[in-house]
């Protein structure tokens, strides 16, 4: 190497290390199929890290990171909801009086606690014979390699994603995300109702999220399970006025 390389190598190294450097778990890195988690879903993770290390931002926006991952939104925010509904993160909301204002952030305590549990588990199997495989065969981290079962949720609920897309005309923020896991994993609605709860809110000229869970919540004191109970309580409804 002559004095040019080696000076440029040296300044563009001393640019780099100037520019910030993030601390990464490196069990992350070398377990993350372990957990459960792809290629991309681990860079998203990566990213997210570096955003909070490196510029200070607790809840980058999509187009934030689409720029650096060079992947659409709708496919940001699908991983996204996959990482919140399997534990990874959280969106936590808070607000500064002072200032008036409202925030959110990610918070990557699930993440640490999986980190953490999959090391104790590689910890305890190391005294059975170098059971390797212990976490995919039900280790304390519940997740492990995806069940049939689960890659077909979750082609179901990315195709619930983009039908939302199509209607709002636009990609889905992560709060947008995490509002329809929510319905589909904590309060159990149907695919189908979400759907037909969408197409009554943009029949009433209403598309947004609060109209659409104003909607299910009716539907969910009235027992409105299906597209055919729907029918039945709109013709009730119609009736009674």
């Amino acid at each position: 190497m002559d004095g040019k390389e080696g000076n440029s190598w040296s300044g563009g190294a001393s640019f780099g290390l100037q520019s910030g450097m993030a601390v990464i778990p490196y069990t992350l890195l070398t377990a993350y199929r372990k957990l459960g988690l792809t290629g991309s879903e681990t860079l998203l993770l990566i990213h997210l890290l570096s955003f909070r290390q490196i510029e200070g931002k607790d809840f980058p926006s999509l187009e934030e990171l689409q720029a650096v991952t060079g992947r659409s939104g709708s496919v940001i925010a699908s991983e996204l909801q996959k990482l919140i509904k399997e534990g990874f993160l959280k969106i936590m909301a808070g607000s500064d009086e002072r200032q008036g204002i409202h925030y959110e952030r990610y918070d990557f305590s699930g993440l640490y606690d999986k980190l953490g549990s999959y090391l104790a588990s590689q910890n305890d199997s190391s005294a059975a014979d170098g059971n390797r495989d212990s976490i995919r065969g039900g280790g304390p981290l519940g997740t492990g390699s995806i069940l049939p079962g689960d890659t077909i949720g979750e082609d179901e609920s990315r195709s619930l994603f983009v039908v939302f897309e199509k209607e709002f005309g636009r990609p889905l923020s992560p709060m947008e995300c995490e509002t329809i896991s929510g319905w589909l994993d904590q309060d159990r609605y149907p695919e189908e109702l979400i759907l037909l709860a969408l197409k009554e809110s943009v029949f009433a000229g209403k598309v947004h999220f609060r109209y659409i869970d104003r909607i299910l919540l009716e539907w969910n004191r009235n027992r409105v399970k299906n597209a055919q109970d729907v029918k039945a309580y709109s013709q009730r409804f119609r009736g009674g006025r």
